[in-house]
């Protein structure tokens, strides 16, 4: 798991088409490949507990996931925008001519969205399973649409490792989200009707 994650990284950071680029240019743009490859690990983290951490672990670990995700995404939109505003403002504002800019635009937007709903989860007493299938919903959008910037940018992740932890990404989150929606509150109900 974390060899797939960190390969995407690696060659990344290792790429010829990185030499000679302005730091924040670099920092912003590995700021998004950790970024992609955290979006990867972070529903695991949540869904596996149990068996691969105990329950409490893993809420406290994907907690910590997501606002290393939010801090990263912030740090390469800032560090981005740092190296060329009008190209970063003409993104937020959707008036770029690249087309990946948009779909970045709407995993960033939702991603801002989960954490202000994570924030004020408490304050507006959100019902458990009204919670878990917002933030499925949101997730979902925000690992789609990061797939999708990611995928169409031709820069310095390689091919093979950025598409393999893109559908690592979008499997891992599917696969969360059916876990936490559908299989675990079954498993609960039946082991409520043989108690």
């Amino acid at each position: 798991m974390l060899v797939l994650a960190v390969v995407p990284v690696i060659f990344a950071a290792a790429s010829p088409l990185q030499r000679g680029r302005e730091f924040l240019w670099f920092v912003g743009g590995m700021a998004g490949v950790v970024a992609l490859s955290l979006l990867f690990v972070q529903p695991l983290l949540k869904a596996a507990a149990p068996p691969l951490l105990a329950p409490r672990d893993g809420v406290r670990w994907h907690r910590l996931g997501g606002m290393a995700i939010v801090g990263l995404v912030a740090l390469h939109v800032g560090a981005l925008y740092a190296y060329s505003p009008d190209d970063i403002t003409d993104a937020l504002l959707l008036t770029a001519p690249t087309p990946f800019s948009v779909y970045g635009v709407i995993s960033l937007w939702c991603l801002v969205l989960t954490a202000v709903l994570a924030a004020t989860r408490r304050a507006l007493n959100f019902d458990q399973q009204l919670w878990s299938i917002l933030h499925s919903v949101l997730a979902v959008a925000v690992v789609g649409a990061g797939a999708v910037h990611a995928i169409q940018i031709e820069g310095a992740m390689e091919d093979m490792s950025k598409i393999a932890i893109c559908i690592a990404a979008l499997t891992a989150t599917t696969g969360a989200v059916i876990e936490v929606n559908v299989l675990r509150p079954l498993r609960l109900r039946q082991r409520s009707r043989r108690a």
